[in-house]
């Protein structure tokens, strides 16, 4: 018989377990090791870029927030404009991925209701592989798009099919493009004539 002290130790169930252990816990099934800093967030590296998870609780469900903030390259255009530009493209054309600008740095970030008793390591895998993604678009979207405003011909990444044509930002669509070739082919800036020497 054996003696009732030494039986396994089993893990609570998810439903009592908190989201940020199960989180943990995927990571490392996904070898991706993680560490849980000072304010609670998970950090985590996926192919060479250091990403965070953070985990909001609530009353039925949580959200988990996987996030990743990079300093912007001196190669990209530094305009404010064309950079949101790039942000809005990245979010209306990437499915749960939101993109923004914070003091001068690109911030994305994927949100995702967790229930209590699921396992995060799927939508963990999806956040990851989307991030990633939206990172190398934006980067992509961002020089491309702004040398061709610049009259430029686009660097397209090596690989890209032949014939290949970079379009106008979302933001814009081809209305807005053709009007804005056609303020710059006649000359005019946006609001028309300001009424002084030419």
């Amino acid at each position: 018989m054996s003696d009732p002290t030494s039986l396994p130790n089993f893990p609570p169930p998810p439903e009592e377990r908190p989201l940020t252990g199960r989180v943990l816990d995927a990571l490392q099934d996904l070898q991706m090791t993680p560490n849980l800093d000072k304010a609670g967030d998970v950090a985590f590296e996926a192919n060479g870029q250091k990403l965070f998870v953070k985990v909001i609780g609530g009353e039925q469900f949580d959200i988990m927030r996987v996030f990743g903030q990079w300093q912007i390259a001196s190669s990209v255009p530094d305009e404010l404009l064309t950079r949101l530009n790039g942000c809005n493209d990245v979010t209306l054309g990437v499915n749960l991925v939101k993109a923004g600008i914070a003091n001068g740095n690109l911030v994305l970030a994927v949100e995702q209701i967790i229930a209590r008793t699921e396992q995060p390591k799927p939508k963990l895998q999806v956040a990851t592989g989307l991030l990633l993604q939206a990172l190398q678009l934006w980067h992509r979207n961002v020089v491309a798009k702004s040398r061709v405003e610049q009259g430029l011909p686009p660097e397209l990444p090596e690989g890209a099919p032949e014939g290949t044509e970079v379009g106008p930002w979302l933001s814009i669509g081809p209305q807005g493009q053709q009007s804005q070739q056609g303020d710059t082919d006649t000359g005019e800036q946006g609001g028309g004539s300001q009424g002084g020497p030419a």
